[in-house]
């Protein structure tokens, strides 16, 4: 360095060797150097002016000094000049090396995808609104529509209680009164129980049928009976109905109960469960039985009914067909089971739907059924054609119906005199175990008599259970229409719960008979009461019209 200084030194004298300001990098640099270069030289002048004035002015030391300044000025600004250039090079490696083409590219992508992004947070900015009116209106709804797992819950078994036991039996009570008065209604018009009541509704229905209002007339119905179950509700006194309802005596709950009296009360519980799931079980069981073939005759009719029912959807048109079957009910409901009603003997040749159904066998029956067939099996070829001509012993035939009512001595109405149209009620083919207490007789033969108790269509029948000869002519025959009064009764005032007896009292007694030991006492006077009402009622409708 020190060399090249030297050199620089050597050449500063002459004006040529300085840089170019056209040359230099940049203009600083370049107006730097012409201030640097213009200092010296006029230095250097001004030991040339100061020698033109004399020669004994000059200094050699002042001389040198200005040189070696002007010398490391000139080596500072080559020095600073080659850095720059290296400076340069490098910028511009760097330049090549960093590849700013891609870098621009890539930055450019970015700004569209920015300038993306923020167009779709606008246009959601812009529907939030109309989401959240969505989400207000829709969101309950579309949670009900999330599937969730099924909770099981596990129902806690009551204890058993007396009150409780009470309190349930009398909730289903009411719970069960409205089917049955509107049943009770039903039958009294198709019985013209009121013969104004019955016309008037023959003559609406027939007219709705034959103008194709049938469902119109229904429907209008039952808004009529919601308008006025409103008014009931809102504290009006509406009662309508054909036939006047029966108030029954409520018995004030007792909150103590003896240990005898809560044994009572769960014996008449289970005994009304027991009806009640036997005569369900009946119905359940006959519609088995009639869909499975048991009895072919029967089934059969059914079968070739629901051919012609489908093969009359198929032909004929809605309309006509909706009219067929409108009119036909009508008909049958007001005329036709009226008519069956008064002449037992038509109904049970004529009427194919209770053949139907009383003639379905139970299992219960078909059990019984074969255990008799067995029993009755002789080994010899004269005693089965004896039995094939004539029915067995002791059990009378329905020719028509197919059904045998039995008692002990022979076919029904022979052992009690009766006509042959009368048999007992289904409700009591097997009859009633009881003992008859008649209390005009002294002796203790005639006094208590152990037997059977039936009940037909215009009759109570007791049939003895006695062995001796002469016991047929002590059965009991008593008319419906001759009872005066009929009571639940209790034999011994000690015995707890409130008994099971039926008291009857009939003309030809002072004091009323007393039917006792009865274990199905409610059920046997429910069923006698109804027919004495039933009776009674169409008695007191035939009387006016004759």
């Amino acid at each position: 360095m020190r060399k090249r200084l030297d050199k620089i030194r050597f050449r500063g004298h002459r004006r040529d060797e300085f840089l170019d300001p056209v040359e230099s990098p940049n203009t600083s640099d370049a107006e730097f150097t012409e201030e640097a270069a213009m200092k010296p030289r006029s230095s250097v002048l001004e030991p040339e002016e100061l020698g033109e004035g004399g020669p004994g002015s000059f200094s050699p030391a002042l001389q040198d000094d200005s040189r070696t300044d002007l010398n490391e000025i000139k080596g500072h600004l080559e020095v600073a000049l080659l850095e720059k250039h290296f400076l340069q090079e490098e910028l511009r490696k760097l330049k090549e090396e960093s590849n700013m083409d891609s870098l621009r590219q890539e930055l450019e992508k970015e700004r569209c995808r920015r300038i993306e992004l923020e167009q779709k947070i606008n246009d959601t900015l812009k529907s939030r609104y109309f989401l959240k009116w969505l989400y207000d209106r829709f969101a309950v709804l579309i949670e009900d529509f999330r599937f969730q797992p099924e909770e099981t819950t596990v129902e806690t078994d009551e204890p058993l209680s007396a009150k409780r036991l009470t309190e349930n039996m009398r909730r289903l009570k009411r719970g069960f009164r409205p089917v049955s008065n509107f049943k009770r209604n039903l039958l009294a018009l198709s019985s013209w129980y009121s013969t104004y009541t019955s016309a008037i509704a023959f003559i609406v229905y027939m007219y709705a049928a034959w103008h194709g209002w049938t469902i119109p007339m229904f429907l209008f119905l039952a808004i009529l009976r919601l308008s006025l179950n409103y008014l009931i509700a809102r504290g009006w006194r509406i009662q309508w109905s054909i036939v006047p309802d029966v108030s029954e005596p409520v018995e004030p709950p007792k909150n103590d109960l003896t240990v005898s009296e809560k044994f009572q009360l769960v014996l008449d519980v289970a005994q009304k469960a027991q009806n009640l799931f036997g005569k369900m079980a009946d119905i359940l069981e006959k519609i088995k039985n009639l869909l499975m073939w048991v009895k072919p005759e029967l089934t059969q009719k059914l079968y070739v009914g629901l051919w012609l029912a489908f093969i009359s959807s198929c032909l004929l048109p809605y309309k006509l067909l909706g009219f067929i079957i409108g009119v036909y009910v009508g008909i049958k409901f007001f005329i036709i089971d009226f008519i069956f009603r008064s002449c037992p003997k038509l109904r049970q040749r004529f009427d194919t739907p209770y053949i139907i159904w009383t003639n379905s066998p139970t299992d219960l029956q078909l059990k019984e059924h074969s255990s008799s067939v067995l029993s009755r099996r002789v080994p010899t070829v004269g005693s089965r054609s004896n039995l094939g001509a004539a029915a067995p012993l002791g059990v009378g035939r329905d020719e028509d119906g197919g059904r045998y009512y039995s008692t002990k001595r022979g076919a029904f109405h022979e052992v009690f005199s009766l006509p042959e149209s009368e048999r007992p009620l289904p409700v009591c083919e097997n009859g009633w175990r009881c003992c008859l207490i008649n209390r005009d007789r002294k002796s203790p033969t005639d006094y208590i008599r152990n037997g059977v108790l039936y009940v037909t269509e215009n009759y109570l029948c007791f049939e003895v259970s006695s062995s001796r000869s002469g016991s047929s002519k002590r059965n009991k025959v008593i008319k419906l229409l001759d009872i005066k009064d009929i009571q639940k009764y209790k034999v011994l005032s000690v015995l707890p719960g409130s008994g099971m007896g039926i008291s009857i009292a009939t003309p030809s007694t002072q004091k009323p008979m007393v039917f006792g030991a009865m274990m199905h006492r409610d059920e046997a006077f429910d069923a006698i009461s109804t027919q004495y009402m039933r009776i009674v009622t169409m008695t007191s409708a035939v009387k006016p019209e004759t």
